[in-house]
């Protein structure tokens, strides 16, 4: 061990959270810089999957991700081709990517290109398509396919080239500690953050060379688009907890995520093993029709963020989003922030929130705590309906699986030769 102690070890792994510099560099196709999406290849949530374990919206997309890649003419064709194991699954987190829900991801899919500036390691995530019948919520039809080769051939190409004008790319912990102040939350909310991201790109795509009807196209679905930061946010928090988890030592988590069917978590001192559980269902507000009946188990790598310290962990800083997750009101939120501090062993600087009397955002999930205290981390997160090809069906909240820091506690017991008495 290359500490005198666990705490030291943590406390080295927070330092690493602190002192990065995520910068949003470009926009470019998936498998320009994942390799491994060469043939037919998807990226998905979570910890590793296969297709008979997957639960009908991430099968959905699948259908849909094999569809926009022509691999097929049809769904039924789609469906046999991925029933009878020509599509290679690997999960997203392997490959220095997050996808959100689903987390279907293609090689001809744009990713968003994060790197820290300290380490110069990157981090990727495809783009947000907007709300209501979206591929990472399961749905695939003409609309949902139509839309992502419109992200491919206009969004992602026009993005890149606004980008490719800035000096060493786009500041995210500015970008981050303004909206912050401004009610977001970076997981159910992002409004503030992606209107902040509206207002530093536009500058550059109307020098970007664009025609006039593809500059008008993308800035008002970056306009409409009120969550499109998200998928920043999340390849940001990727890249900060990988350079992060460099340590190798230590109790504090680097990855939380879930694919409809376990929930994952990675810890620092672990290495890049998964301890998984059954994951829950999400309890929250269904859109008109809909009832918790019709909900799909928890999935998605979109916890990324909770990892590190944001989303459900810092309810507090978003307010005007907690009756929208069902958690009750302003004290509510107060409550669970200082629950959450219970299971943190530092809170972050950078990301002060004025409504919590500026304390920073909760840092570090020290697994010991979680175990001791039986506070599990609240995941902010969307719903999708159980069924494929319907998307999203409401939004609400989540716990991780206790069971999940039970394991990894144990391994980590084993791993420092800590026996109980």
């Amino acid at each position: 061990m290359n500490y005198q102690s666990i705490d030291e070890a943590n406390q080295g792994v927070i330092q690493h959270v602190l002192e990065s510099q995520p910068f949003l560099l470009d926009v470019v196709p998936a498998k320009s810089v994942i390799s491994e999406l060469n043939g037919k290849v998807l990226l998905h949530s979570g910890p590793p999957m296969k297709w008979e374990n997957m639960t009908d919206p991430m099968q959905g997309s699948c259908i849909g991700a094999s569809l926009f890649e022509g691999w097929a003419d049809n769904e039924d064709d789609a469906k046999k081709m991925l029933e009878a194991g020509e599509v290679k699954f690997i999960p997203c987190h392997s490959v220095d990517a997050v996808g959100p829900m689903g987390g279907i991801t293609s090689a001809n899919m744009p990713v968003v290109v994060v790197e820290n500036k300290v380490n110069d390691k990157r981090a990727y995530c495809n783009l947000n398509e907007g709300i209501g019948a979206v591929l990472r919520f399961g749905a695939y039809s003409d609309e949902v396919v139509n839309r992502l080769k419109w992200i491919k051939d206009v969004l992602g190409p026009a993005l890149s080239k606004a980008l490719k004008q800035i000096d060493g790319g786009m500041n995210v912990n500015v970008t981050v500690a303004k909206a912050i102040t401004m009610g977001d939350e970076f997981h159910q909310r992002n409004i503030a953050a992606s209107a902040l991201f509206l207002k530093d790109i536009v500058p550059y795509l109307l020098t970007a060379g664009l025609p006039e009807k593809e500059l008008q196209e993308v800035v008002k679905f970056l306009a409409d688009t009120d969550q499109f930061f998200l998928n920043i946010m999340m390849a940001t928090s990727k890249v900060v907890m990988d350079s992060a988890a460099v340590v190798e030592e230590g109790s504090i988590v680097t990855a939380l995520s879930r694919n409809g069917y376990e929930f994952g978590i990675k810890v620092s001192g672990l290495g890049d093993r998964w301890f998984t559980a059954p994951v829950n269902t999400p309890d929250g507000l269904y859109f008109s029709g809909y009832s918790a009946d019709d909900a799909n188990p928890d999935m998605g790598d979109s916890a990324i963020t909770e990892t590190y310290g944001v989303g459900g962990m810092a309810m507090i800083a978003a307010p005007g989003v907690t009756r929208f997750v069902g958690t009750g009101g302003f004290g509510d939120a107060v409550q669970t922030s200082d629950e959450m501090r219970e299971i943190c062993i530092a809170n972050n600087p950078n990301l002060a929130i004025p409504t919590w009397d500026f304390q920073g955002a909760c840092l570090g999930i020290d697994i010991r705590k979680v175990v001791e205290t039986g506070i599990t981390p609240v995941i902010n997160t969307g719903i999708a309906h159980k069924t494929a090809g319907v998307g999203q069906i409401g939004a609400g909240t989540v716990r991780v699986p206790l069971g999940c820091f039970e394991q990894a506690l144990e391994a980590l017991a084993e791993k420092y030769g800590v026996t109980a008495e």
